[in-house]
Order: structure tokens, then C-alpha cells, then sequence
């Protein structure tokens, strides 16, 4: 790896730096071969995601950093409470961004072989950033996968989407929050999100809706889902208009409740985590913590 990060320009000393004290770590090849396969229910995964305690926080980190999220809306178009829920889930408001030295695991992960091409990739990513001089290698903590920051982004997705918003000279996503919230939403936007177009709400579902109308892989016109009879469980109007959206039901298919998801909003936030619980919590916590 060193002599492949040589040849792409990164420099002797940090190449030297980056794998000072860098061992193989056989707790993340335990971690990776041994992941839990868990499926918790909707109402379980939503009790957790959405809890009282994590709105209360997002309602106060929303409070304090009122300006700073604002000026980051006004660029990228993504409303702050979108980006401090996304914020809360991923580090609990960066108080947990992980603890493993992400090159010693990301190295550990390409030489064991698993998903190796991936995380060597992914390696040499981490050394770009290093030679960009956005962090030092001691401070370059994150995920067993590598996951870094405080909305825990991938070295690819680091070095697409991270940005330097108030012009300090570096893109530090552990400790600048106008880093963390401007990244966060450049992800986001260079996704697809659109400004100004909600990511969704519960709705209430005619009876005997056709089943085959359900899923995010169906995008059809609001008109027609008004037309179809969808309501907003709230008793709020659906507006018309030519926007694509879907529906989506994640509960057990003798659980009814149902959100109606913008497809562009609802795309982006699966870019981030391709799961369509984690996309709707997003939402669902961000309009708790609005």
C-alpha cells in the first residue's frame, strides 16, 4: 500500500505518520465476520430512533446552533432539522464518533481479504485526506468499518462531499460544526435533495388500496395519490401537483401505518443509509425536533 500511495502522490512523511503504531487488529476482523443480523420491528426501530430524550436533544443542539444551520440552508437548501436529526443518529450529536484508529482498521479490513478491493479503496481515500491535511492521523478516530466524524462518513464520501464552509483550511468533520452541517447537507443536495420540497408525512390509506401501489420502486404524481384517496393522517390536505412520491408501509403487512415520501428527498436520504426505516426516522425526528 505504501509503495501504490507513493505512486499516486502521497508524500514520505505522511505515508510514515499514517501507519506509525498500526497493527493488525483482530478485533475488527471479529466485528466485520460476526455482524449481528438483528431485525427489529418497526415500532421497536422508531421507539429507539425517535425517542423522547433524542428530540429533546436535537431541540437544543437546533437551538444553539440556530445561525450557523441557517447560513448552511441557505447554500445547500437543506432545512437544519434534517440535518440535526441526521446529526443525533449517527453520533448522538457527536458525542459517540467512534473510538478505532480508522486506518489501522480500514488497513486491517484490506489485508483481511473479506472486502478487500473495497477497503483498500477505501485506504487510500484515508491517506488523501491525511495528505489534504483535514486531520492527523492520531485524531482520525471512527467506526470499526471506518466510518469517521460526526455524522460518520465513509473516506470516499469524505472526499466527495466534505466541505471546508468557513474557509479554515481544512475539512474537519470530528471537531468544526460548520464542517459537520455543511457536509452533512452537500451530501444530501449532490444526492438529490430538493429545496423547498418536504421529505414526507403519515398518512391515512384508503381501504383496499391496491398492494402493488405500495414501495418506493412506485413513484407516481401527488395528483394521483390524492385522486386515489390518500390523506394526511393529521387531517392536513396533500397538495397537488406533478412532484413523485411514494408510498411506503414498514411495519408487518397487517400493520396499516403508511407514509407518504417525496422520491427525491426520500433518495437522498437513502444514499446516505440505503434502509427506508432509517430514510422515514430522519424525517420523523427532524419534524419533532422543528
Amino acid at each position: 500500500m505504501k509503495a501504490e500511495a507513493a505512486r499516486k502522490g502521497i508524500s514520505q512523511p505522511v505515508l510514515e505518520a499514517a501507519f506509525a503504531d498500526v497493527h493488525l487488529n483482530r478485533r475488527v476482523i471479529e466485528l466485520d465476520r460476526h455482524q449481528p443480523e438483528v431485525q427489529f420491528t418497526w415500532a421497536h426501530y422508531k421507539g429507539t430512533i425517535v425517542s423522547d430524550n433524542r428530540v429533546a436533544g436535537g431541540q437544543a443542539q437546533y437551538a444553539k446552533h440556530a445561525e450557523l444551520l441557517h447560513r448552511v440552508t441557505a447554500v445547500y437548501g437543506v432545512p437544519g432539522p434534517v440535518i440535526v436529526g441526521l446529526w443525533g443518529l449517527e453520533s448522538d450529536y457527536g458525542r459517540d464518533v467512534g473510538k478505532f484508529n480508522v486506518i489501522e482498521a480500514v488497513a486491517s479490513l484490506a489485508w483481511d481479504g473479506r472486502r478487500g478491493a473495497f477497503f483498500r479503496s477505501e485506504l487510500m481515500d484515508c491517506l488523501k485526506i491525511l495528505q489534504a491535511g483535514d486531520i492527523q492521523p492520531r485524531q482520525m478516530l471512527g467506526s470499526w468499518a471506518g466510518a469517521m466524524g460526526q455524522t460518520q462518513f465513509m473516506p470516499d464520501s469524505f472526499l466527495r462531499y466534505a466541505v471546508d464552509f468557513d474557509h479554515r483550511g481544512r475539512r474537519d468533520l470530528w471537531n468544526d460544526f460548520a464542517c459537520v452541517f455543511a457536509s452533512t447537507a452537500n451530501n444530501l443536495a449532490k444526492e438529490g435533495w430538493r429545496d423547498g420540497v418536504p421529505w414526507g408525512a403519515r398518512v391515512m390509506s384508503p381501504a383496499g388500496i391496491d398492494p402493488s401501489l405500495v414501495g418506493r420502486s412506485v413513484r407516481r404524481p401527488l395528483r394521483d395519490w390524492v385522486r386515489l384517496g390518500v390523506r394526511r393522517q393529521d387531517g392536513g390536505a396533500i397538495p397537488p401537483g406533478e412532484a413523485a412520491a411514494s408510498l411506503i408501509q414498514p411495519g408487518a403487512p397487517d400493520d396499516d401505518e403508511t407514509y407518504l415520501v417525496y422520491a427525491t428527498q426520500f433518495a437522498a436520504l437513502r444514499a446516505y443509509n440505503p434502509s427506508d426505516k432509517y430514510a422515514l426516522c430522519i424525517g420523523l425526528l427532524a419534524d419533532r425536533i422543528a
